[in-house]
């Protein structure tokens, strides 16, 4: 069957349902349960014949949605805080995955712009770290110990502060989304830069391992938890300047209220990353190297996996599951 023929086939009866599950005018489970074996059927045969159309990617959103009616109809009580971060929100970060994309490039492409500038021109690493941080380094790095700046103040105290500057670090890239997510590019931007530029420091001093022992045990959590904020951002100026078939502030409240459960789930990593580096990361150099790339690459691991694999692993398992209807 061609697909304009599949669509016109089934186009009413799938734009009814949409209409019932957002009103909410479905009254019973096993109306509900019908609806999405009929859904699971389109979709898979979507897949196999019209793997590359958007039509796949609207059925795939319907499927979850009525997944998530019937796992909030059933009857038994269920723990609502662990539903929100292990059925929600991975929901919501595996509908709008292309945005993840999208800020890894610009991150990426950031950094990269921070360690050439940085590389052609020796006054760029002052300009953007100031001088006083990088002389503050270079006597560091004569006393045999580069990341000294993350031993200063109390544990508790750099906790605290460290936490809430990455807080609002993070809540700013996702409100300057408001401005179509040009805002939020900045954000990325001027972060990459640093980070790029603050790592060639380093390495042309020639102590690269101690900067990597000092930096990335709370690091790889932090700079993560940033560029999953970046996304939020850019999906919420998407929400403005491309709202579909919604009106543009409704497609507005729904990328607001979508982006909010996003950023919540941000929350806990940047609050590890905050205890890390207060509590951790100022015994990096003190530690063998062996346990210090452990405790970075199992943050790394952790919040790769919450964010980058297991939506797809909720999602294949809300597809494949045929015992709710």
């Amino acid at each position: 069957m061609r697909e304009i023929a599949f669509i016109k086939q089934n186009k009413e009866k799938w734009l009814q349902f949409e209409s019932a599950i957002k009103e909410k005018n479905i009254s019973y489970p096993e109306e509900l349960s019908k609806l999405y074996l009929h859904l699971i059927n389109d979709l898979a045969f979507a897949q196999t014949y019209y793997k590359k159309s958007k039509l796949v990617v609207y059925l795939n959103h319907l499927t979850i949605l009525a997944f998530q009616k019937i796992y909030k109809s059933k009857k038994e009580e269920k723990n609502r805080v662990l539903q929100f971060f292990l059925l929600d929100v991975p929901l919501l970060f595996y509908h709008y995955k292309k945005y993840i994309y999208y800020s890894f490039i610009i991150f990426g492409v950031s950094v990269g712009i921070g360690l050439i500038s940085a590389i052609y021109d020796d006054s760029f690493v002052r300009l953007i770290l100031s001088d006083g941080y990088v002389n503050q380094t270079l006597e560091n790095i004569k006393e045999g110990n580069p990341t000294a700046v993350y031993k200063s103040g109390s544990n508790w105290g750099s906790f605290i502060g460290i936490t809430f500057n990455n807080l609002y670090v993070g809540l700013k890239a996702f409100v300057f989304g408001i401005t179509g997510g040009i805002g939020t590019a900045y954000v990325m931007l001027y972060n990459g830069i640093m980070l790029g530029s603050f790592q060639y420091f380093f390495a042309k001093h020639g102590v690269l391992l101690q900067s990597v022992k000092g930096i990335w045990i709370h690091g790889a959590m932090e700079i993560f938890a940033i560029v999953m904020e970046g996304a939020i951002g850019l999906m919420l100026g998407a929400s403005i300047i491309f709202p579909k078939t919604f009106k543009r502030l409704d497609s507005f409240k729904r990328g607001m209220r979508d982006g909010i459960k996003m950023m919540i789930a941000t929350f806990p990593f940047t609050i590890a990353a905050g205890f890390l580096e207060g509590f951790v990361s100022r015994y990096g150099n003190d530690m063998p190297t062996v346990l210090a790339f452990f405790i970075i690459l199992s943050t790394l691991s952790l919040i790769s996996y919450y964010f980058l694999i297991y939506p797809h692993k909720v999602v294949a398992k809300i597809t494949s599951d045929s015992s709710l209807v």
